[in-house]
């Protein structure tokens, strides 16, 4: 009689714990889908500041292109002086900066045709509005802020070209520091 009790007692606990358990997971993701909500949103607006509205369609700008409407110009590696360092014994250090940097030009977007001869013309005004981008970081700003040391260097070089956004991204191939 003892084993039934206990095997009622054990059962009746099983219930509860499945009965509690049911309820904790229904709050937990009601809870854990308003959570994704909002991220999701402010991740929206986040964007939305991050690119001032360009490149979405439903802000009237050019919808990003693929791939295949990319076309990529190389610029060949650089050697960039950065910021002066002072070492812990107070002398100057002169650290380096050697990249490759990489254009990114939508062929789709209404600018191509007039301004994409002009990139090879203005070769020597990229190269030195990249320099001057970079050189004006130290090395640890470049290590830790490489998206943001990029959005800078894309800006300077749509300011070349009149603030047309037919270049619309800047990509670093082999970074070395020395």
């Amino acid at each position: 009689m003892k084993k039934n009790l206990l095997a009622i007692v054990i059962l009746a606990l099983l219930l509860v714990n499945i009965a509690l358990t049911a309820v904790m997971m229904i709050s937990v993701t009601t809870t854990n889908n308003k959570t994704a909500n909002l991220v999701t949103t402010i991740a929206t607006v986040m964007n939305l500041e991050l690119t001032g509205g360009q490149g979405s369609e439903e802000s009237g700008g050019t919808p990003p292109p693929t791939l295949a409407d990319t076309e990529i110009y190389a610029i060949p590696e650089a050697t960039i002086p950065l910021q002066v360092e002072i070492t812990e014994d107070g002398k100057e250090k002169q650290p380096y900066m050697v990249c490759e940097v990489s254009l990114q030009i939508n062929k789709k977007h209404p600018d191509y045709k007039d301004m994409n001869p002009l990139v090879e013309g203005s070769l020597s005004m990229i190269k030195d509005a990249i320099r001057s981008v970079i050189s004006s970081k130290t090395v640890d700003e470049c290590r830790d802020n490489e998206e943001q040391l990029k959005a800078e260097i894309l800006t300077k070089i749509q300011s070349l070209f009149g603030g047309s956004d037919f270049i619309y991204g800047v990509s670093f191939g082999e970074v070395k520091f020395g």
